[in-house]
């Protein structure tokens, strides 16, 4: 099975089956079936991608119900530091985080479930990163959490000096008070 499950109940690595050859690569980056054989139930309404430079950090955002979202993400051109934080009130790892880099040449992707703050800060000259959502964005569900909160304690592989943050996501809320619906 191409899962790697993850401390954190499930948060799941998926690596794809990648064919090369003189010509290049081929991958599935998704198959459903696959995906359900190994135990992610997610139908993808909508995808995403970014660009971005060195630095840009982007995150730690979730969507509150009825709005929360499952994602699957992954970088198609450079590479990222991705963090996922568990927020699932009752979890065992309520809290904890989990980070994997994520880059064009591992092809590496996360499965991010509902009830997780997500982020990601680029690791190379610049980045593409892509990502399916299975619930629609809503402005007016949205939540976030400050990257450099002291209890999550996240190492984002970058001096905070060095991060280039939107206005908004440098004045998110900290961990505990964090909108929760």
């Amino acid at each position: 099975m191409p899962f790697i499950d993850t401390p954190i109940e499930g948060l799941k690595v998926f690596l794809p089956n990648v064919f090369e050859d003189e010509r290049g690569y081929f991958f599935e980056a998704f198959n459903q079936n696959i995906f359900e054989q190994g135990g992610i139930i997610a139908n993808f309404v909508q995808d995403n991608q970014a660009r971005s430079t060195f630095g840009v950090l982007r995150g730690l955002h979730y969507q509150v119900e009825p709005y929360a979202q499952a994602k699957l993400v992954r970088v198609l051109q450079g590479e990222v530091l991705d963090i996922a934080v568990d927020i699932r009130e009752g979890s065992p790892t309520y809290g904890e985080s989990y980070s994997l880099v994520l880059s064009a040449e591992n092809k590496r992707q996360l499965f991010i479930p509902r009830g997780f703050a997500h982020g990601y800060v680029v690791l190379s000259e610049t980045a593409e990163f892509f990502y399916k959502c299975d619930n629609y964005y809503s402005k007016e569900h949205e939540g976030g959490i400050r990257y450099n909160d002291p209890t999550l304690n996240i190492d984002w592989e970058i001096p905070f000096k060095d991060a280039i943050l939107s206005e908004k996501d440098q004045n998110l809320p900290l961990f505990g008070n964090h909108r929760r619906e």
